[in-house]
């Protein structure tokens, strides 16, 4: 029935208004067809225990469920349940013949507004995130609550959410998680939940367990005249039925995961001034962890759903390994000490892609030679100077004061208490010794990350940066040798050297400096 159901709604004489077009797109538990003005939306039979729609009752029932309760935050976009009836003619929606199905009807909205979209655009601002937060707040302020509800933020119920979503991802061991980092997690989890027992309780006696949404992140988030907040969670209340903190820190998570931690920063204090949450802070990495956990076990299900692609699936792979990896690493970034960490390595040696997905792992700042080379020379980020070598903006007098204000915000950063990544080729060894000087003077652990990898592989990079209009750098294979004849090789003395073959697998290279700065 799905291939047919597909191939007929794919069809714009399948629905009641016309159409141009009709899109298809999928999530672990829906099928979405997307017209030029509406969204149908219908449930897939699947059963995952936590989630039942199995039978035709059951997704009738949960439409109905998914309209009342989207309109408390989208009051406007959720237009009703409609009929999914099958003739002699086909499939069709709210037309002739045997109810074979329900769907949501929505109205559909500019995905040019969706907040992930704009994300990745760098179209948002403070001022946006401050506006979804308050929207937050005022819905959590207003959120129902009743005895039943207070229930579901007991201990009891918390351990057994987690204990479901540990059970459900032993399948996926070495799939898409790896057995420590699951059990990383799961001793973390135990141990927290245990020291914090009387904090769990206060939040049920002091009205933080509400009826909320628990699905707040960015691709359910859109900016239009009104900020709307779509999607929640309609199938199971034990989902929905939270803390505050839990449905706050998926967005502050999501955040994280699509490398915008700054509009976290602003988005939380927004929301804590709106709603007096002064206790929130205390459980936030413990609920970040649990959705980054609940969206890796999401996309892992996508792995054994039979209506999507070997390509689809393995994009759902990858995701959900990010996932996974950002909840250890916001357990392994509780245990790093402030530390100042340096790359070091020649142009297309991988050095900017190591450190920032250590960077994304544990949460740390990364300061990067290049942008603030074009930061202290006032060219636009994206910007090229296809100067000869050691010319234009890389004279002896700009790499000095480049690396420079590179000292100086590390200071700054590791004087508050941060840990800091500095991203540069470090080729000088006085370089190198003015940043462990730092280190000491600071008395905070030193780490060189030396990336190196096959000459071959480092030209096949520069070539392909020429043709990446992203790319910040302005290293090219032409100017390669001339580096490596300047470069000065690190020697034993200058500090606790961790040596990466960017050539193998970028994962296996961040556990590595893991492993060295004794996290894992």
């Amino acid at each position: 029935m799905p291939r047919m159901l597909i191939k007929s709604l794919l069809n714009t004489r399948a629905y009641p208004e016309s159409t141009s077009s009709v899109h298809l797109l999928q999530t672990h538990v829906s099928f979405l067809f997307i017209t030029d003005s509406f969204v149908y939306k219908i449930k897939k039979p699947v059963d995952f225990g936590f989630l039942n729609f199995t039978t035709l009752d059951r997704r009738r029932f949960y439409c109905d469920e998914e309209v009342r309760l989207n309109r408390r935050l989208c009051p406007d976009i959720y237009l009703g349940v409609v009929e999914v009836r099958e003739s002699s003619a086909g499939i069709t929606i709210d037309r002739e013949g045997k109810i074979i199905d329900y769907a949501v009807k929505m109205k559909r909205l500019p995905e040019e507004r969706m907040l992930h979209r704009l994300l990745i655009e760098g179209k948002v601002t403070d001022g946006d995130m401050r506006g979804i937060a308050r929207t937050i707040a005022e819905f959590h302020l207003k959120a129902g609550r009743s005895e039943e509800i207070d229930g579901y933020g007991r201990i009891e119920n918390i351990i057994r959410n987690w204990e479901e979503n540990f059970q459900q991802l032993v399948g996926f061991i070495d799939v898409s998680l790896s057995k420590g980092d699951l059990q990383i997690i799961k001793n973390w989890v135990d141990e927290f939940i245990g020291q914090n027992r009387p904090l769990f309780d206060e939040r049920v006696s002091t009205g933080f367990i509400r009826e909320c949404d628990g699905d707040i992140h960015s691709e359910n988030i859109c900016l239009t005249d009104k900020i709307c907040i779509f999607d929640c969670i309609e199938f199971n209340k034990r989902f929905r039925y939270c803390d505050t903190a839990a449905d706050i820190a998926f967005l502050l998570m999501d955040l994280d995961y699509h490398g915008k931690s700054p509009f976290s920063t602003v988005l939380l204090d927004e929301y804590m001034t709106a709603t007096g949450d002064r206790k929130l802070p205390a459980l936030l990495d413990f609920y970040k962890i649990y959705r980054a956990v609940v969206r890796g076990k999401v996309e892992s299900f996508r792995l054994i759903d039979p209506h999507i692609t070997a390509e689809e699936k393995e994009s759902a792979r990858e995701r959900a390994r990010l996932y996974f990896r950002l909840a250890r690493g916001y357990v392994l970034r509780r245990r790093l000490l402030p530390s100042l960490m340096i790359t070091c390595g020649l142009m297309g040696s991988g050095k900017s892609t190591v450190a920032s997905s250590l960077a994304f792992e544990l949460g740390v700042d990364v300061v990067t030679a290049d942008a603030v080379r074009k930061e202290i020379g006032r060219l636009p980020a994206g910007s090229h100077d296809f100067s000869g070598y050691g010319g234009g903006i890389y004279t002896p007098a700009f790499n000095a004061a480049t690396y420079g204000e590179l000292l100086d915000r590390s200071e700054k950063l590791l004087a508050s208490g941060k840990s800091v990544i500095v991203d540069a080729t470090f080729r000088r060894r006085s370089d190198r010794a003015r940043f462990r000087s730092l280190a000491e003077k600071l008395r905070v652990p030193f780490f060189i990350i030396l990336t190196s990898c096959p000459k071959k592989i480092m030209r096949e990079r520069l070539e392909d940066r020429k043709n990446d209009p992203a790319a910040i750098s302005d290293g090219r294979w032409e100017l390669y040798q001339q580096q490596k004849n300047e470069f000065e090789p690190v020697e034993e003395n200058e500090g606790k050297t961790i040596t990466v073959d960017t050539s193998t697998s970028l994962l296996n290279n961040v556990d590595t400096i893991l492993r060295h700065l004794e996290l894992i």
